[in-house]
């Protein structure tokens, strides 16, 4: 799971254009995605902090 989420062609997207469509559209998925859960609590907590602040992302976190 991990090599598709890094190498998402959405996520693709809004690393090119955050405001695009398909960009918009990636990030708001990846608030309920089963895959990016997997793989994002899979990756180190720093690895995890650089995402949170690259993507303001705040979901499972370890108070959840």
């Amino acid at each position: 799971m991990a090599q598709s989420c890094e190498n998402c062609k959405f996520r693709a997207h809004y690393e090119k254009n955050p405001k695009s469509l398909l960009g918009r559209f990636w990030r708001w998925h990846i608030n309920f995605c089963p895959g990016w859960k997997a793989y994002f609590t899979s990756l180190s907590a720093e690895k995890q902090k650089e995402l949170r602040a690259k993507y303001q992302f705040d979901k499972y976190q370890d108070n959840e």
